[in-house]
């Protein structure tokens, strides 16, 4: 996107780290280049490189734009230079090998080679959801990590207690008065004056973690109240609140793949790798090149379906997994359930419509 389509184009290539950058400018029109250089990633940094870019302008009369890879700064980047009135095309670097497998690869030669690229317009774009979505997304990460934390805690005390012959069951982690019969059962055992102890130290850690997780969930919950989007996609059976959230975070903005589911289910990576030789087509696993957790998501979903069959037995979907299960195996099915299931969620999120049970007894998703 030009800042001015009248005016001749300058193309800057900015190849990104966390400490400098470095760039490539050049004249889109007679491919001169009229910048180069290396910059730090702080505020005096910046300063200096905007202030440069503005005689630039003001000196050849002419707009600006620049082009830098998808990283974990882009964002902020990007704002930067936007707050200055320049363009910016952040590069989606799963659609752009030419840096990554280039045989000589240096900062330079990248920020050139981003510059050039720019200047024929042919630069995959990548999409850069909006600030609160981007946090609410930092959020549901921590929370991840978290919980992913007490699975590991809760193995560790079973093991703990396994070693010393007493055989636990998950709803004995569950509540305080079920953990203190265990730290009662332990101490009972006479091991060591520390045995009990060391467990009421775990169990009280895997408190604080819950602690944690929950404050973060009030925190989301807070930040997405009133929600539409997550309230529609909440009618759906097997979508609970962090799920719902978590997709409509990541999907951001459901225009953007303009009515095609085909586009949609790319994005998730929930489509088949193809391979072409000659005559012959062979289509592999899926390619998993979208977000982890919003595919994760999706995948959970179709388990909560599966796990409500007093609600879902009768759909045609199940019907065609539990069909699938005997035939193919558990993995493929919950696959081909996810992508049914994410072809009904792109409807109800591209039409605005809640979940409609009654459409699940007919054969017309696919």
């Amino acid at each position: 996107m030009r800042k001015t389509e009248d005016l001749p184009r300058i193309c800057v290539g900015v190849d990104l780290h966390k400490l400098q950058f470095t760039v490539h400018a050049v004249n889109e029109e007679t491919g001169e280049m009229v910048l180069n250089g290396v910059y730090r990633t702080n505020k005096e940094g910046y300063k200096m490189f905007c202030e440069e870019l503005h005689t630039i302008e003001s000196e050849q009369e002419c707009s600006i734009e620049l082009a830098v890879e998808a990283t974990g700064n882009a964002r902020y980047f990007k704002n930067q230079m936007e707050s200055e009135g320049f363009g910016v095309v952040v590069v989606n670097t799963s659609k752009f090998k030419v840096i990554t497998m280039s045989t000589k690869k240096t900062d330079a030669n990248d920020a050139a080679t981003l510059a050039f690229y720019l200047s024929k317009d042919m630069l995959p774009e990548s999409h850069l959801c909006g600030q609160t979505n981007e946090e609410i997304r930092r959020m549901l990460k921590t929370r991840s990590i978290l919980v992913s934390s007490t699975v590991k805690i809760k193995n560790q005390i079973h093991g703990m207690l396994l070693g010393y012959g007493i055989e636990t069951k998950t709803a004995q982690l569950q509540s305080k008065k079920k953990r203190q019969e265990l730290i009662n059962d332990l101490a009972d055992h006479n091991f060591s004056q520390f045995t009990a102890s060391s467990l009421e130290v775990t169990l009280n850690i895997l408190d604080e973690i819950y602690a944690q997780v929950k404050k973060i969930e009030e925190q989301i919950q807070e930040m997405t109240r009133n929600d539409e989007t997550i309230e529609l996609l909440m009618t759906m059976p097997g979508i609970g609140f962090v799920g719902a959230t978590t997709i409509a975070s990541y999907v951001d903005d459901i225009e953007r793949f303009h009515g095609d589911f085909k586009k949609f289910s790319a994005y998730l990576g929930i489509v088949p790798s193809v391979h072409n030789s000659a005559d012959s087509v062979r289509m592999g696993h899926i390619t998993k090149r979208g977000p982890q957790e919003l595919r994760t998501a999706f995948v959970q979903v179709a388990m909560g379906i599966i796990r409500q069959p007093q609600k879902t037995s009768e759909w045609k979907l199940m019907k065609d997994y539990h069909t699938m299960k005997t035939s193919k195996g558990s993995g493929r099915a919950i696959i081909a359930l996810t992508r049914k299931v994410a072809r009904i969620v792109f409807a109800m999120l591209n039409n605005r419509e809640p979940f409609r049970p009654e459409q699940m007894m007919k054969s017309s998703v696919a």
